[in-house]
């Protein structure tokens, strides 16, 4: 299949929904922006607030979508997910331990520039996701296969370790500290600044282009890795890079934004439903779906509880907890 014609079902429809709800995400909250006639606060609000914020929501969507899409097809498994194998939970202690530990630092914190700051939050939410990506894939896996039931099994025990260790953190923190890393839990996009715009898109982007450019190749993991080899693809080498870049991509996200759920579950799944299995289609049509779809959650949760807003992990827990008992269900019956 020529790969520029199987992008066009996903990019037509994908680009349209970005830019409505992208639209949609500018103008509406607390105070609505009235597109013909901006004032000078308007213009204000929407520089300064409303574009940041959405260009966080968009590059953090696409990231988690493409991260979820990716071990799914890595594992041969339709319920990997970053945040239900603990891999996103992993991150946000690493960055917990940051928001607690930095502080008492003193004047050494006070010396490091926020742009700084934002690189080293990165680094070690990277660091946090890559060693529990690695636990979990050696933990899972028997006679060369990742089992399923130890996947799931794996992500349980690092979640509830990861919630025990953010639990300590909560107890060691001052008031300041306890409300940062409240809402860290919960995943929020409200800090949102164009110099962590800046900082997240030096280095998202570059790995989501690595990972798209992988398709292909995962469409060869999905024959198998025996046939794979046969093929000449050099396997474990693919699946250590796809490892860290995936691991890359979830620190990035959890470094800027939180922990934020199910974004990786459900929509890998609803392309698959949508256009089929080929990862030419999926990896593409994730990037745009995981992004709008994390823009319109952002959103919703601005205008549910005006004029105060809602973490925006709850509104994608809300919506991915019962897709996910829909997918556990299917998976049962055997029809996945």
């Amino acid at each position: 299949m020529n790969s520029t014609l199987s992008l066009r079902p996903t990019l037509g429809p994908g680009l349209l929904l970005l830019a409505f709800i992208s639209a949609l995400a500018l103008s509406q909250g607390a105070y609505t922006l009235s597109w013909p006639h901006l004032s000078a606060a308007d213009w204000q609000i929407l520089l300064n607030v409303r574009l940041p914020r959405l260009a966080l929501a968009l590059l953090v969507g696409a990231g988690l979508a493409v991260a979820g899409s990716v071990m799914q097809a890595l594992f041969r498994n339709p319920l990997a997910d970053p945040g239900l194998l603990g891999i996103a939970a992993g991150a946000s202690v690493a960055v917990g331990l940051l928001i607690v530990v930095l502080p008492q630092l003193g004047s050494v914190s006070q010396q490091i520039p926020l742009w700084a700051q934002a690189y080293l939050h990165s680094l070690l939410a990277f660091v946090g996701a890559l060693v529990t990506c690695w636990l979990i894939f050696r933990l899972a896996q028997r006679r060369g296969q990742v089992s399923v039931l130890h996947l799931l099994l794996a992500g349980i025990a690092i979640n509830a370790l990861a919630g025990a260790a953010t639990g300590l953190l909560t107890y060691l923190s001052n008031d300041e500290q306890l409300r940062a890393l409240t809402f860290w839990a919960m995943g929020n996009l409200g800090g949102a600044r164009w110099q962590q715009v800046a900082v997240l898109a030096t280095l998202l982007l570059p790995t989501l282009a690595y990972l798209l450019r992988q398709s292909a190749r995962l469409n060869l993991l999905l024959l198998g890795e025996e046939e794979a080899r046969y093929l000449g693809l050099d396997v474990e080498r693919l699946k250590t890079r796809l490892i860290a870049a995936c691991a890359l991509c979830v620190g990035l996200c959890v470094a800027f934004s939180g922990l934020i759920g199910f974004i990786g579950l459900m929509v890998p799944h609803l392309i698959r439903l949508l256009f089929g299995a080929d990862n030419r289609i999926v990896l593409p049509g994730a990037t745009l779906l995981g992004a709008a779809l994390l823009a319109g959650a952002d959103t919703l949760a601005r205008l549910l509880v005006i004029p105060a807003e809602l973490p925006v992990g709850l509104v994608t827990s809300l919506l991915g907890g019962p897709f996910f008992l829909w997918l556990l269900f299917k998976s049962m019956r055997g029809t996945l």
